[in-house]
């Protein structure tokens, strides 16, 4: 791969200006940035990597995909001259590479993933959708068919256009259980064997049960009342008070807090801090500051703020399932 060309990144669409904003503030307002899609941007100045840098530091945080660009096309061409495109620009030639399409709208472009995978097979290469050390992105607009080539270590996701699809199973509690398994899954985050958390605002108990399936006995703090399918897990401590209250006459040291209550960036903030008298040592935080107001961005930044305080923040990121909202990951001190 080649230096100097433009990085494809993504963004949810209702926070592209957002993305643009942190962008030209960490990289300085005369980066070119081009808008070539709903959820896609084009910009021109820093490298691939040092956009993946800004972002796993917390310092973007609406970027939610990135890919370097190393084609465009009106329509795809014939599978050899489609191979060439891609193998010439890897620093040698590969086993395996994971192909991502994905369009400007909710389609899946399965039939652009299908094109790349004969022209790739075709020449002995081996492709899956994710787990590859490069990933070849494929993008359908309205206007052009944009191809992307990267490391995987600086995609920021390893679905395509940080789309995450998560199974709708029979067993999910709340569609807020997308959102806990999507940072986990993203961050790589491994909670302590045998763990004890707390999850602040919990009912009806959707990350309380992803808590569980990853090990940990949980204090599910709120007022109302979880899912039935909870209430005979004797590793699930059901505490129908307020947090306050809760953290008033908690003995517990927690390994994992994790909050997803409805409330302002900054007070959402400050309740973590409560939490982190009861947390142990470098134990994990996971929260969402919802966005809102008339400066969502500016109101995160001062989220975070608050958040060091107590906190070393490890990852601030806006995930495909968050909406109006980021999902910060930190560790107490």
């Amino acid at each position: 791969m080649s230096g100097g060309r433009s990085v494809l990144f993504s963004a949810a669409a209702d926070s592209y200006e957002l993305a643009v904003r942190e962008i030209r503030g960490e990289f300085g307002r005369e980066v070119r940035i081009q808008r070539v899609g709903a959820e896609l941007g084009r910009v021109d100045g820093p490298s691939v990597r040092d956009l993946a840098a800004a972002c796993d530091a917390g310092r973007i945080m609406f970027v939610r995909h990135l890919t370097e660009e190393i084609a465009s096309f009106e329509e795809l061409p014939p599978s050899y001259e489609l191979a060439e495109v891609i193998l010439g620009e890897l620093p040698q030639y590969p086993e395996a590479l994971a192909v991502q399409a994905w369009t400007d709208d909710a389609g899946t472009g399965g039939s652009y993933y299908h094109r790349i995978e004969e022209a790739l097979t075709g020449r002995g290469v081996a492709v899956t959708r994710s787990g590859q050390e490069y990933v070849v992105s494929c993008f359908v607009g309205r206007k052009a068919i944009l191809l992307g080539l990267n490391r995987r270590a600086d995609s920021l996701s390893d679905w395509p256009g940080g789309r995450m699809r998560l199974a709708r199973g029979d067993e999910r509690v709340s569609r807020s259980e997308f959102k806990l398994e999507e940072a986990i899954a993203t961050f790589g985050l491994e909670l302590p064997a045998h763990g004890k958390a707390v999850d602040l605002g919990a009912a009806p108990g959707g990350w309380t049960r992803i808590l569980r399936q990853h090990g940990q006995e949980v204090w599910s703090v709120d007022p109302g009342a979880l899912d039935p399918r909870l209430r005979g897990d004797r590793r699930i401590h059901h505490e129908a008070t307020t947090a306050g209250r809760f953290f008033a006459a908690n003995r517990v040291r927690f390994d994992v807090v994790v909050n997803d209550m409805r409330m302002d960036q900054v007070t959402s903030a400050r309740m973590m801090l409560d939490a982190a008298g009861h947390l142990r040592r470098d134990g994990l935080a996971i929260v969402t500051l919802k966005g809102g107001g008339r400066n969502p961005l500016d109101g995160a930044r001062r989220g975070l703020d608050v958040l060091r305080e107590q906190y070393d923040v490890r990852h601030a990121r806006q995930l495909h399932h968050n909406r109006n909202e980021i999902t910060v990951i930190a560790h107490h001190r």
